[in-house]
């Protein structure tokens, strides 16, 4: 009997050892996701930012026309 606990808590520690690999990718797969996802919002609003500042400099040229 004792030499099939030390072969049990092997096997246990196999088996969370492989579960904590599997879920390792996962987390880099997440990581690099909302790294992608923060610079294609990064890109919207500074392409926002520039329509606007053409709006407005174009609204200025205007009243100074008017």
């Amino acid at each position: 009997m004792r030499s099939a606990r030390p072969r049990a808590w092997l096997a246990l520690l196999v088996a969370c050892g492989l579960l904590s690999l599997g879920t390792l990718p996962g987390c880099a797969t997440t990581q690099q996701t909302a790294a992608k996802k923060q610079a294609e919002s990064k890109r919207i609003l500074e392409a926002r930012e520039r329509r606007q500042e053409k709006r407005s400099k174009s609204d200025q040229q205007e009243g100074k026309q008017r």
